[in-house]
């Protein structure tokens, strides 16, 4: 029996107050100060590894099967990989989990380097690929909206690419003209170069495609995932909160409790606007 590895890698900062989600904080244009908005971080991040884990216990629990090309048995594994930085926060990363109790799933803990954003998460594919895996999907950990359905599509559009002559890439994209997942098989020449901060002034979304094109590269499409970086994303994000700890009471749904309890405790339980005259006019609507 083949097996085919499968990794995750989950880009994630420590929760240092003054260091992570600053943009929800009185340092930027935000309100929270920087405790409040780390410890916010500290839940999405044990949400975001909790959903991810169930994902790949469901993923694992399917049957092998049969590869159609080779008639080889084929049978999945899947690994957690949470890279962060600097290298002296690997060991923090590990504790952090460490002191928080017992994980239902291990995981490996790496250091991604370099001088950009596209260099470190480069190095961290690199690295990934240097443990022996097939496929690779990537992620940040700021998105308590995460579905395990979002992790398990991630993986099967990877599975459907792996049969294609040159691979291709996956990718979901974010709220605001960027993505929130990324990933492609091992034969695909691909890279996060140009990416981020692109020269053209291309924003991450469409730059990752304008690379897929020129390359002649396939993409397949994931349904959207927002993450949490501004004071409007996070409003946003409230709301989603909430509905999915709802809905796991009646569907089979890991829901981001931490992050539900912790908005809770912020009195962010729940968000209204105000009312505001800013819509078509409904004068032929409304009798």
């Amino acid at each position: 029996m083949r097996e085919r590895k499968n990794a995750l890698v989950l880009f994630s900062k420590v929760p240092e107050a003054g260091l992570v989600k600053t943009r929800l904080t009185v340092l930027k244009d935000g309100i929270f100060q920087p405790e409040v908005a780390s410890a916010l971080y500290h839940c999405m991040l044990f949400d975001v590894v909790e959903i991810i884990m169930a994902a790949m216990d469901d993923l694992e629990a399917r049957t092998s099967f049969i590869d159609a090309r080779t008639g080889e048995e084929v049978r999945d594994t899947y690994e957690l990989v949470i890279s962060t930085t600097p290298a002296p926060n690997a060991e923090a990363m590990r504790k952090l989990f460490e002191d928080a109790g017992t994980w239902p799933r291990d995981f490996v803990v790496i250091v991604d380097e370099g001088a950009s954003f596209d260099e470190h998460y480069n190095h961290a594919f690199a690295q990934t690929w240097e443990r022996g895996v097939d496929c690779i999907l990537s992620m940040g950990a700021d998105m308590p909206a995460l579905t395990k359905a979002d992790v398990i599509a991630g993986f099967d559009a990877l599975h459907r690419l792996e049969g294609v002559e040159g691979g291709g890439i996956v990718l979901a994209p974010d709220q605001e003209l960027g993505v929130s997942v990324i990933g492609w098989t091992r034969k695909t020449d691909f890279s996060h170069d140009g990416v981020f901060y692109n020269q053209q002034g291309l924003t991450v979304l469409p730059a990752y495609i304008q690379k897929a094109r020129e390359a002649g590269l396939p993409a397949l499409w994931l349904p959207p995932i927002p993450d949490v970086d501004t004071m409007a994303d996070l409003m946003h994000n409230v709301t989603l909160v909430e509905a999915l700890n709802y809905c796991a009471e009646h569907d089979d749904i890991c829901p981001p409790w931490r992050t539900w309890d912790a908005l809770k405790q912020m009195g962010w339980a729940e968000v209204r606007i105000m009312p505001n005259d800013l819509h078509d006019p409904r004068e032929q609507i409304d009798r």
